[in-house]
């Protein structure tokens, strides 16, 4: 279930409220590290007086490790910007906090969440994309769901189930595909749908900033090609929504809900 959360501007001074630090991935590409301060600020300001704090896995600073021993011994929730289960998921988040000193959680993975499939939707329609109105319009038409991708094969089921989630709200097919380390690519779903007659095609862009992935996935486009997820209004609420959850969850139900 989703948590309730405030309403924007609602200040959060509940006793012993642990920080929110998000985990970027980190990126050689400045637009996603403002794309990243964005999202801090927007989270700021649905919760002023929460404390929300910035550590990246690699390439950026701060790193998560610097992040956390900066907190000293205050208690911290990690919510990861990252949109599926995979290695930075189980293996390098809670290595990073399990040494850090301060008391730590680790939220889930963005994805996948009914929030995340809003934002989609929204990045269409705001690149042109129309639901078909008429039978043949949708046998035509289909959407690709680009991914970063990944070789642990949950990543695979979790951008699967974004998929399916996507395809009910559009009321059309919906074709993960992948820039790297899995497939199909994107060029190979395009041609994969067309074998099937669907040659109105768009392509959904599931990646949280722009980037080197983000446009080669827009370039193979053969239509529409929407933005990145990005600072969308619904990612802010999305990344507290997972603090609330991990907050509101034993350790045990944390780690039964990110293998479920």
């Amino acid at each position: 279930m989703t948590a309730l959360l405030p309403l924007h501007g609602q200040s959060d001074h509940r006793p012993g409220s642990p920080a929110l630090v998000l985990v970027a991935h980190g990126s050689r590409d400045p637009r996603t590290l403002a794309t990243v301060h964005t999202l801090l600020d927007r989270i700021r300001e649905l919760r002023p007086g929460l404390r929300v704090h910035l550590g990246h896995i690699e390439l950026n600073e701060p790193l998560l490790p610097d992040t956390l021993a900066a907190l000293g011994d205050d208690a911290a929730i990690l919510v990861p910007l990252l949109l599926s289960r995979g290695y930075h998921i189980k293996q390098d988040i809670p290595e990073m906090a399990a040494a850090a000193w301060a008391p730590t959680r680790v939220a889930a993975p963005l994805g996948p969440h009914p929030l995340l499939v809003e934002t989609l939707y929204t990045r269409l329609v705001e690149a042109g994309w129309r639901r078909p109105t008429t039978e043949s319009e949708r046998r035509s038409t289909a959407v690709i769901l680009a991914a970063a991708g990944s070789r642990d094969p949950d990543a695979s089921i979790d951008t699967g189930h974004t998929a399916t989630l996507l395809a009910t709200r559009l009321g059309v097919p919906v074709l993960p595909a992948y820039a790297s380390a899995a497939t199909p690519t994107v060029p190979e779903a395009v041609r994969a749908l067309r074998a099937e007659g669907r040659d109105n095609i768009a392509v959904a862009s599931y990646f949280t900033a722009p980037g080197r992935f983000a446009t080669e996935c827009a370039e193979a486009a053969p239509g529409i090609a929407a933005a990145p997820l990005g600072a969308h209004p619904l990612m802010a609420r999305l990344i507290l929504t997972r603090y609330e959850e991990a907050r509101s969850t034993s350790p045990t139900e944390r780690l039964e809900l990110a293998s479920a």
